[in-house]
Parts: C-alpha cells; structure tokens; sequence
C-alpha cells in the first residue's frame, strides 16, 4: 500500500512538474515576444506597445507563481545546512521532512496574507494604471497557488517521499 501511494504521488510530481515547465516557457515566450514588440515599436516606429510595463509585470508574477509547485516538488527552496550538511540515513530523512513541514507552514501563513491582500485590493477596486485590470483577482490567484504548494509540501512531508532529484520531467 505505501509503495503504491508513493508511486503514485511520484507520478503526480513528474507531471505537475510537466505542466509548470511547460506553462512557465510559454509565460517566458509571451514575456520575450512582449519585450520585443515593444523595443521595436519604441526604437523603430516611435511606437511602444501600450501597457508593456503592466504585461511584463503580469508576465513576471505569473512566472514566479506558476514555478512555485516546481520548486516545492523538487525541494529546491534555500536552505542553509552549516549545521546539516554531515547528517545521514535516518536523521538526513528526518531533517528532510521537518523542513518540508516549516516550509508548508511558512507558505500557508504567505498565501494567508496574500489572500487578505488581494481582499483589500478587490475592496479598494485597485486596477493597473494603463490596462485597468484589476489586482485583487491576481493577489488571490497568487494567494490559491501558494496555499497549493504549502498542501502540496505538507503531503510530502506525511508520505515521507524522498527528496527529488530536481532534473527532468
């Protein structure tokens, strides 16, 4: 039984991991592509494309955000291990899953925050300047990712699955 839900759960990982590698390139696509509509417009035409600095902004938090599960699945967040670097066996595996389990923590008490955010935005009827599009919906989608990823890190701290090897898919 426990083989079978790890397999499974390692299977969930390669392919979450899948869909964010594939999502975040084609955000870093758009990204470029606005970037150099936007260079050549304002350098050859004397045109810049409207709202480029938003979109990049956009484009950027979407980046960040849609990556997190690929961080969280690779456990690939910064750590410091002055003090952890020699452990081994059973204490490296216990190590490795009370990390996991503050890191779960931390991200639940982020997307909190993040979600309170994006409420006040949402009450404020905060828009972009140039686009008018409006923050709040982006602080919560950012607020349900990261709540995600903190339930996502908390499950692999409780099944104990063994630290990725963070390559490929």
């Amino acid at each position: 039984m426990a083989a079978s839900s790890e397999r499974i759960a390692m299977r969930a990982r390669r392919w979450l991991r899948l869909a964010t590698a594939v999502l975040c390139g084609a955000f870093l696509v758009a990204l470029t592509l606005v970037t150099v509509v936007d260079v050549i417009g304002r350098y050859l035409l004397s045109s810049p494309l409207p709202g480029a600095a938003e979109y990049t902004e956009i484009l950027l938090m979407a980046i960040v955000f849609v990556g997190l599960p690929a961080v969280c699945l690779d456990d690939g967040h910064v750590s410091v291990d002055l003090l952890t670097a020699g452990l081994k066996g059973v204490a490296e595996r216990i190590q490795l899953n009370l990390a996991r389990l503050v890191v779960a923590v931390v991200l639940g008490l982020v997307s909190w925050q993040l979600w309170n955010h994006g409420a006040q935005l949402d009450s404020y009827n905060e828009v972009t300047v140039y686009l008018r599009a409006p923050l709040g919906p982006f602080a919560k989608a950012t607020a349900v990712i990261t709540g995600v990823c903190a339930v996502v890190t908390f499950v692999m701290a409780v099944l104990r699955l063994p630290k990725s090897d963070g390559g490929g898919v």
